[in-house]
This record gives C-alpha cells, sequence and structure tokens, in this order.
C-alpha cells in the first residue's frame, strides 16, 4: 500500500510540473541553423556600417520560422502587465491604430485588456522598440507567465522604458532564449550549408517580387513599382497600389509559404524589417530585412540599417533565438552531453527550448556513451529520478491509451 502511495504521489507531483511547463501561452516553430564555423561573406561597398565580414556563426542555433506576432505580444502584455499599467512603455498606442493589431480595452478584466484585432492575429507585432523586444524575450527565456522582464537573457537596469544602461546591454552567458545577433540574423536568412550566401532571403540571387502571397506565394511584401502592367511589382505588395499601402499593409506571418531561406525561414525580406541584438554603432542597434514600406534595398544581404533603441516604427518588429537543444544528443538542452533531470528543469522553466518527447526517449544517455561508462547523477538525484520515471510513465501511458 505505502508502495503505491508514493507511485501515486509521485506521478502527482509529475503532472504538476508537467502542468505548469504547459501552461505557457507562446511557443514558436523553430528553424535549426547548424554547419557550425561556417565563413562569413564579406561585404565592402557603402557607409561604413555596411562594411564588413557578416554571417560566421561557431555553433548550432534555433531561429523562429516567422516573426513575433500581435497574438503573441497581447499574451506577453496581458500576462506581465494585467492592469495595464505600461510603467515600462511595452504598450504603443499606435498598435492600436491602422499599422498596428493590437488594442487596449480598459474595461476588461485584469490579465485581458491587451487585444489582439480581428484578423491581425498573426500579423507581425510592430511599434515595439529594441528594450520591448528583448524584455518579450527574458519573459520567454524565464518561463513566461509571471516571469520578470528586467533580467535573464538580458539585464536592464533602472526600472524605466529606456534602461539606465541601453547601450551596453548584452546577451547573459546562459540565456537559452535570445533576440538574434546580427550574424545569427544573417546566417539564417542568406547562407545556404552548400556553402555559399545568396543575395535575398528567398534562396535566391534574383530580387523577389513585390506581390500578395495568394498570388506569388514565392514573393515578398515590400514596396516596388515597375510600372509595367505584368500583375506583380505594382507598388505596395498588400493593396497592387503605388500610392495607398490599404487598409493593412501587413501579411500573416509565414503566408509567402514558397519564399524560404535555405534554412526554412519566412519573411526576412519583407513584412517588417526586424531587430537584432547587434551594436551596430555607438548610439544604435541593428535592423535587417526590408519592410512593407521600403524598396528593393534594404532587403540584400548587403544592406543594413541601425537604428535608435528606443524608436518604435510601424515598420520595425523582431524574431527570436534560441539555443539548439543539440550536443549531439536530442533532449539535451543544457548542452552537457546527457540527458538528465537538469534538462527537463531546463525545459520546464521554458518549453520552447525543445521538444518533451526527445527527453523522454534519450532519458538517462550520454553522448558518445562508451561501453562501460555510466551517467552520473544530479544533486538530490533520487527526487529528480523519481520525478522524471513518474513524467515518462505517464507520457506511455498516454500513448498506449491514444494507441488502443
Amino acid at each position: 500500500m505505502q508502495k503505491t502511495t508514493l507511485i501515486l504521489s509521485t506521478l502527482a507531483i509529475a503532472a504538476s510540473c508537467l502542468s505548469t511547463a504547459r501552461a505557457a501561452t507562446v511557443a514558436f516553430d523553430w528553424a535549426t541553423v547548424g554547419d557550425p564555423g561556417n565563413v562569413g561573406e564579406e561585404q565592402q561597398s557603402g557607409l561604413p556600417h555596411l562594411q564588413g565580414t557578416f554571417g560566421a556563426v561557431a555553433y548550432t542555433y534555433r531561429i523562429s520560422k516567422t516573426e513575433v506576432t500581435n497574438a503573441q505580444y497581447s499574451k506577453f502584455l496581458n500576462a506581465v502587465d494585467p492592469a495595464a499599467a505600461n510603467t515600462l512603455g511595452l504598450f504603443n498606442p499606435s498598435m492600436a491604430g491602422n499599422f498596428g493589431g493590437i488594442e487596449l480595452q480598459a474595461a476588461n478584466a485584469s490579465g485581458s485588456r491587451f487585444v489582439s484585432q480581428a484578423g491581425r492575429e498573426n500579423n507581425p507585432v510592430t511599434f515595439v522598440s529594441w528594450y520591448d523586444s528583448v524584455r518579450f524575450i527574458n519573459w520567454l527565456n524565464n518561463g513566461q507567465g509571471t516571469a520578470d522582464t528586467e533580467s535573464g537573457a538580458y539585464t536592464l537596469n533602472g526600472g524605466t522604458a529606456t534602461p539606465t544602461n541601453g547601450l551596453s546591454i548584452t546577451r547573459e552567458a546562459d540565456a537559452t532564449v535570445w533576440l538574434p545577433s546580427d550574424d545569427e540574423w544573417y546566417k539564417a536568412a542568406y547562407y545556404d550549408p552548400s556553402g555559399v550566401y545568396y543575395n535575398y532571403a528567398t534562396g535566391s540571387d534574383t530580387i523577389p517580387v513585390s506581390d500578395q502571397p495568394g498570388d506569388d506565394p514565392s514573393a515578398a511584401n515590400y514596396l516596388n513599382n515597375d510600372f509595367m502592367a505584368n500583375g506583380f511589382n505594382d507598388g505596395y505588395a498588400v493593396s497592387g497600389n503605388p500610392i495607398n499601402e490599404g487598409p493593412n499593409p501587413y501579411t500573416d506571418v509565414g503566408a509567402y509559404s514558397s519564399a524560404t531561406s535555405p534554412y526554412g525561414t519566412y519573411d526576412q525580406n519583407g513584412n517588417v524589417s526586424e531587430w537584432n541584438e547587434t551594436l551596430a554603432t555607438a548610439t544604435a542597434r541593428g535592423t535587417r530585412g526590408g519592410s512593407w514600406g521600403t524598396g528593393t534595398d534594404p532587403l540584400a544581404a548587403s544592406f543594413r540599417s541601425v537604428t535608435t533603441p528606443t524608436s518604435e516604427f510601424s515598420s520595425i518588429g523582431f524574431r527570436v533565438a534560441s539555443l539548439s537543444g543539440q550536443a549531439g544528443l536530442a533532449g539535451d538542452f543544457d548542452a552537457d552531453e546527457d540527458v538528465d533531470g537538469a534538462d527537463f528543469f531546463m525545459w520546464q522553466r521554458n518549453q520552447n527550448i525543445g521538444s518533451l518527447s526527445d527527453w523522454e526517449d534519450n532519458f538517462g544517455a550520454v553522448a558518445q556513451l562508451a561501453a562501460a561508462s555510466a551517467s552520473v547523477p544530479e544533486p538530490s538525484s533520487g527526487l529528480v529520478l523519481a520525478l522524471c520515471c513518474g513524467i515518462c510513465a505517464m507520457r506511455r501511458q498516454q500513448r498506449a491509451m491514444l494507441g488502443a
């Protein structure tokens, strides 16, 4: 009887932990960017901030296939600012306008006052500063819910919208989610695993056409008018008008389904330009990719914008990056070459880091396991092992029931 009670207690603890982890509200579809140690691409023309070698990354990482959406950012706002006090300026009133997609409905219950506009839920969020972006990322890194926005992947001092250490903020060494660096963003957009760089983030050296995704899924959402009656390049991509961008100039993220980068990302050309982590000049952070309202030049690998980090424009959004979850071993989320209880707790804090099924399938495994070797238990491993075994048992039972 005592043994049965212990097993049931363990399963209850495991179920509680699993429920807590799955309470996370924002998740991403990831593209894994491999080929570590690739050579960067040299850009020599233009202004000083355009020159340099870009795209060299020494490690495998992941980047979200799409930009952060209005729906995802609304969930963030409701979680970290349920009363809509807006102390940190995370909500810009312009988000509620024609070039936004999020409204503040003050009469709603606490925790539900930020609402995505109907039909714009999957448009990219805009009017976000660099500081808004990294605060969203801190929230992801720390497990979502009511998690802290001022520390985690990045440390922001001062407790105000513009941190006192703004231009000296860098990524923390233990970050599990972060804003892509300029090199990470560049590689995901333009590099091909065959060892070449393309000029555009569509796996091509040919300028993509400007058109609606329903007409041409290999097009991009940007401004191009060739003054020809050919059905594309008629001005703004969504409206097809050279003067008027229309009631909503954005497209749903991933709508251009055939216009992916070699690694499988969407919209790294067009829709919105995207913040990256890199301090591009003494006073500005980098943005890349071009937007719905810019021409062909910003789409190219040779183009980089520099933007004051407090800026909040209708043309700028962001995407996120994370650990690859791979040290040669699926489920090894902390990249220490074994799959153990520490990996589960890392996954519990941040569900975006990888698949729980990978952890279950490989629990106890060690990378490059020698025949006589054995995994070394973590401190307090008895509790961790019991918890982990309980979770695995539950999941196997669930699978068996589904397969019955």
